[in-house]
């Protein structure tokens, strides 16, 4: 059988992890009679898709992201439009998608993941016409990633801290939705466009949420008073938004989003700057990507 060509793209930085040690865990843990392994470390932000673009348009049959949620979107996108496979090796801080498809934490288990070589295909989302894979939105998930991107203290630890400071003074927005052409009009402290059930950390937004049924879920999370975030953060660390009433989950197939001004977005964790106007829809099953043999992509339950 001949040996499929795999490359390992590591973000240094993603997670605030040492990653140095990674190509000799992976030289130790790869199934070499199925494999030819490559690594290339990223350098600066988009440098990731650099180099899947060029990996892609090569002769390498499987990429491999080494990162978190910011690192995948950049690989997974080169990857879908070239019809290439996509493996995780998660390093991030929150490592939604990866913890969605059960990808083990642990980099030997995920290796062994990608030895098993179990392919499937999973939807991906555009958000004004930019890819995401996991999670994208506005509102104040999106302001802490906008303030985020520049802390030096990384990682779940620091991000709770900065969200805690900013949400005493940030002040919910009124958003009008159109989803699959019915109109709603929401005050909102969140809007998130979920294809995973969860932003990382098993802090679950929208717990039936799948990668595989066609549909976006757009999780509104209602103003609240700041006593409720303990309750807030139970409902999703339970995976039980849904019976919760500061969360409203819609699903659909083609958004229109308009709020009252420009502003920061986050697609897949990641800070953006964007119109008043956002457009949102679903492209089906589009992206080859392994997963463990004992997944079936079906919704939590």
């Amino acid at each position: 059988m001949a040996k499929s060509n795999i490359l390992f793209i590591i973000n240094p930085i993603s997670g605030g992890k040492d990653k140095l040690k990674i190509p000799a865990i992976i030289d130790a843990n790869l199934d070499r009679t199925k494999f030819n392994p490559n690594y290339s470390f990223t350098e600066y932000v988009g440098h990731a898709a650099e180099i899947a673009e060029e990996a892609a348009n090569k002769n390498f049959d499987i990429i491999v992201a080494v990162g978190g949620d910011g690192t995948i979107n950049e690989i997974a996108a080169k990857v879908m439009q070239q019809q290439k496979i996509l493996g995780i090796i998660p390093f991030g801080s929150g490592n939604g998608l990866a913890r969605f498809l059960k990808i083990p934490m642990d980099t030997a288990k995920s290796i062994q993941v990608l030895n098993g070589l179990n392919v499937t295909k999973i939807d991906t989302g555009t958000f004004n016409e930019k890819f995401f894979f996991n999670m994208a939105g506005m509102g104040f998930d999106a302001h802490i990633s906008s303030v985020f991107v520049g802390n030096k203290k990384r990682g779940l630890s620091g991000y709770l801290k900065l969200g805690l400071k900013e949400m005493l003074n940030y002040k919910p927005q009124t958003y009008h939705l159109l989803i699959d052409g019915v109109h709603y009009t929401r005050e909102a402290f969140v809007v998130s466009v979920a294809n995973s059930s969860q932003y990382g950390n098993n802090a679950h937004v929208s717990p039936h949420a799948s990668v595989t049924d066609g549909l976006l879920d757009i999780c509104i999370i209602k103003a609240f008073p700041l006593y409720k975030i303990p309750l807030l953060a139970w409902y999703m660390m339970s995976a039980t938004t849904d019976k919760s009433d500061m969360v409203e989950i819609i699903k659909g197939k083609n958004i229109n989003i308009t709020r009252v001004d420009d502003g920061a977005i986050h697609i897949d964790g990641e800070p953006y700057f964007m119109g008043r106007e956002i457009a949102v829809s679903i492209v089906p099953l589009s992206l080859n990507i392994i997963v463990p043999e004992s997944n079936m992509l079906v919704p939590l339950t």
